[in-house]
């Protein structure tokens, strides 16, 4: 992928970037040369219907299931081969849906289980730094799973749309919104 976005302006430095990934379960093919990158303060969507293997690419991401081709990259490191934990100290967290999370506990709460395999002796230190660096958080690259499009595209900076594990359709969230393409691609129209 090359640094320049589809509107022609220069991406921004990719956090985190799937090059050419390819993964399997067994010997089913889930993904098939799945390029995709998050810049710093970008909210991208990746989008795609049940079965279109969005949850695998998180997978992938957080070294769950390993590609058997490609590459993960988090902040410029090649972690393909790293396994969770460490990828978790790098800084890749992942998000469940609302039904996913405790209810019953604080926000903080649900960090903190989140972010139980870094140890605790540090989180201390680290929620003060962050909340004295980014008060609102700025700076931070996320990569939204959703299968509602325009829900998802219409917070999102850019998008992508999975179809039985490959990228058919990518491009500027309002340019998706707007396009043909993605009703094709994404709701077989």
């Amino acid at each position: 992928m090359s640094g320049a976005r589809p509107d022609g302006q220069q991406a921004p430095a990719a956090l985190l970037r799937l090059d050419n990934v390819t993964t399997y379960y067994a010997q089913i093919r889930i993904l098939e040369g799945i390029s995709l990158q998050v810049g710093e303060g970008e909210l991208v969507c990746l989008l795609g219907g049940n079965a279109s293997g969005k949850s695998t690419t998180l997978k992938t991401i957080l070294g769950i299931v390993r590609p058997r081709a490609g590459r993960v990259l988090i902040d410029g490191a090649d972690v393909t081969n790293w396994p969770v934990p460490q990828r978790i100290s790098r800084g890749i967290a992942i998000v469940p849906e609302n039904r996913r999370l405790f209810g019953q506990m604080t926000v903080r709460e649900n960090l903190e289980l989140g972010a139980v395999l870094r140890g605790g002796e540090k989180l201390d230190d680290d929620f003060e730094r962050v909340h004295a660096l980014f008060p609102r958080l700025f700076g931070v690259a996320v990569l939204m799973v959703e299968q509602n499009a325009a829900m998802a595209l219409s917070i999102a900076d850019r998008g992508y749309v999975l179809s039985t594990g490959v990228i058919v359709l990518e491009g500027l969230a309002a340019e998706l919104l707007r396009s043909e393409d993605l009703k094709r691609a994404y709701l077989g129209r």
